[in-house]
């Protein structure tokens, strides 16, 4: 087997290191694709470049603006004309009303080179605008001097994912790294897992890459920055229910193969069913309208089904291979007595037992009122200033660009009609000349369609500007025959949000229903699937409203991404799963020989300090995110790593433990278990703490 895997990478190997060259960060790559502002995306090409990105580069000085100054923004805009990746004719400056500041508006080609797939895309924003600043900013002028617009806002946004990749991978294992030899206690054995780990990620990374390459498969950095996290967080919490198994196993079991083998037995069934239910929640992403949301689906589903496929044959093989002195100091030896039956998650169900009902009703009241902070959430989309932690350059030309000019300039509302009704379509948006719009273009006619332009007099992430979107676009689909569709950034905000609701409505209810039939199947019962079910949507109503009470209070974030709730749930219903399956599994098999009280108490306890384990590695994995600059993904970092850690605690220690004592054999209804074990529980021995 280990053969096997080597022969694999060797081949594979290469690929990995080309994900982040396939990646597609362009606009179509986010929008949801039968959107309208996507088809003028779509369309505007026949008119103007559709693959460049405007940047807004904007001059002022307090005392207003010198002839001196004039000049030197027109030496600026020849320069600018001569950068790579500039296209177009870059007009002079424009003035201000005030007199303080001037504006150049500069193309920005993102076409992807044929030959060349690291080029192109938001690839070509950074070094583009760049070479703007420096040369707009040198010479000592006293000007003060920003680079905005979508051109710069997305080189800006590039730059915060620039290096993500390395930084997050370097982040999440040495995190790993330390909870594993807190974990184990052993200065050998965490090598074995994240090996496994490591080598599972550069194997995903690799097909996905094949996907991306030959299949159409979308890949960007939000989607490969999720993967890295998601498959070291999950293979680390698979290899430390096997290797917690297995450990157990050799104590009863002189050869280690034998061990293993009933490890792979006894575990493998709930690893097999946490990878499933975590790959076909990721899968209903499909569903989603958001091509961001949809592509993020299989790129996790790929990721969780080669963490499985490494932690099911490859770690094995390295832990058979490498004998029990891999455990040192503590060596697992034949006949000794299992530690976990009178470690602390003993003694916490002997105290749970006492009074299981009073025990989840208070744990339920108090997630409850966690939740209530959801009344904090706005998830309703982040602006431009709002989709970083820090302020960028982008951010602060967007000020000074409402301060002095319109507030749309550089982000103008895109039309495209037949052009038969093009004048039609330009008299109705002239309409709302003062009215939220200015500078309404005349129609330029190509091959049977009219484009048409006009500047926001709002910020293009405002809701005025929305307003003045749908009011627009009511305008312009009055006209008969017209078939128009409105573009430009501030729609596709609109596309977006809309595009969120709808994903939100759907996909929730579809993974719900899909993790419940996975443990009806697993678990054979009716009752306990729901149980589990609603403790996680539990434990997600009070990570929610936690989360949304720091956002607002503590982090002073402006809001929260349309997907946030979206992620967040699938994200954490699938991996809060995982821990009540590998508890649940334990608890069954034991509720077999001893009753599903005892059964209870001793699954707790066996599986305890494992779970606990993997949850603190996954929920750190998922904390890692919140050191990138970019909000949405230190949102996603925290909610989930709050979420883990109320669900390893809280939910599945307490919550779910206290729920099956009191249900007792009820709880596998309508399975045999239910009726046959009733005699069995009327007589069960003391609880493992108090024996």
């Amino acid at each position: 087997m280990l053969v096997v895997w080597i022969v694999a990478l060797l081949a594979l190997g290469p690929l990995a290191g080309k994900l982040t060259n396939a990646e597609n960060n362009d606009s179509s790559s986010y929008l949801p694709s039968s959107a309208e502002s996507t088809k003028v995306l779509n369309l505007q090409g026949a008119f103007t470049p559709a693959q460049a990105a405007p940047a807004v580069v904007v001059y002022t000085r307090d005392g207003g603006i010198t002839p001196a100054d004039t000049a030197k923004a027109d030496a600026d805009a020849q320069a600018f004309a001569r950068i790579d990746h500039v296209i177009g004719r870059v007009q002079p400056p424009a003035r201000s009303a005030d007199g303080k500041a001037l504006q150049t508006t500069v193309l920005i080609d993102l076409a992807k080179d044929k030959k060349d797939s690291s080029q192109g895309g938001w690839n070509n924003l950074g070094p583009a605008v760049d070479s703007m600043r420096k040369i707009a900013t040198s010479g000592d002028t006293g000007l003060t001097v920003h680079v905005g617009g979508p051109g710069g806002f997305g080189a800006d946004q590039a730059k915060a994912f620039s290096g993500i990749d390395g930084t997050l991978l370097y982040s999440t294992l040495a995190v790993v790294i330390v909870l594993l030899l807190l974990t184990y206690r052993s200065p050998t054995l965490w090598l074995l897992p994240m090996i496994s780990s490591g080598l599972a990620l550069a194997a995903a990374q690799a097909v996905i890459y094949l996907l991306a390459a030959h299949a159409g498969l979308t890949v960007n950095g939000q989607s490969q920055g999720i993967l890295t996290v998601l498959v070291i967080g999950a293979g680390t919490d698979y290899a430390l229910l096997l290797v917690a198994r297995y450990r157990e196993e050799l104590r009863r079991h002189e050869d280690r193969h034998e061990a293993m083998a009933e490890a792979l037995h006894r575990a493998g069934p709930a690893i097999l069913a946490s990878a499933a239910t975590v790959a076909v929640s990721m899968l209903c992403l499909m569903f989603a309208e958001m091509n961001s949301t949809s592509g993020l689906g299989p790129v996790c589903a790929i990721g969780i089904g080669v963490a499985l496929l490494a932690m099911i044959t490859l770690l094995p093989a390295l832990l058979v291979i490498c004998g029990r002195w891999v455990f040192w100091p503590v060596r697992p030896a034949f006949g000794t007595a299992e530690p976990t039956e009178t470690g602390v998650w003993a003694r916490v169900g002997g105290s749970i037992a006492r009074r299981p009902r009073i025990v989840w009703i208070g744990t339920a009241l108090a997630l409850g009122a966690l939740a209530l902070g959801m009344v904090s959430l706005k998830a309703t989309g982040l602006s431009s200033a709002g989709t970083f932690t820090n302020t960028p350059d982008s951010v602060a030309a967007q000020t000074v660009i409402d301060a002095h000019f319109p507030a749309g300039t550089g982000s103008p509302l895109r039309v495209i009609a037949d052009a038969s009704a093009g004048d039609q379509v330009t008299a109705a948006l002239s309409r709302l000349d003062g009215h939220g719009l200015t500078d309404v273009s005349p129609p330029v006619d190509h091959r049977g369609l009219a484009y048409v332009s006009a500047t926001l007099t709002d910020a293009p992430d405002s809701h005025a500007a929305e307003t003045t979107v749908t009011a627009a676009r009511a305008a312009v689909h009055a006209v008969p025959g017209a078939h128009a569709y409105v573009g430009g950034d501030t729609a596709m905000r609109m596309d977006i949000a809309d595009a969120a609701d709808h994903d939100n409505k759907l996909i929730i209810p579809v993974v719900l229903a899909v993790v419940l039939l996975i443990l009806g199947l697993l678990l054979r019962a009716v009752v306990a699937p729901i149980v589990l079910i609603v403790t996680v949507v539990l434990s997600f109503a009070a990570a929610l409203g936690v989360s949304s009470f720091a956002f607002a209070h503590l982090f002073h974030f402006q809001g929260e991404d349309n997907a946030f709730p979206l992620f967040v749930f699938v994200f954490l219903v699938a991996l809060g799963i995982d821990y009540n399956i590998f508890l649940m599994t334990r608890v069954r098999e034991e509720s077999v020989k001893h009753g599903t009280r005892t059964g209870a108490l001793t699954g707790l306890a066996a599986t305890g300090g494992v779970i606990t384990s993997a949850g603190l590695i996954l929920a750190s994995t998922f904390g890692v995110l919140g050191t990138l600059q970019i909000v949405g993904f230190a949102e996603i970092g925290f909610a989930v790593c709050l979420g883990v850690l109320l669900d390893t605690f809280i939910v599945r220690s307490i919550l779910v433990t206290a729920l099956a004592m009191d249900l007792d054999h009820r709880l596998w209804w309508p399975s045999a278990l239910s009726r046959g074990r009733a005699r069995l529980d009327a007589r069960e021995p003391e609880p493992l703490a108090t024996r």
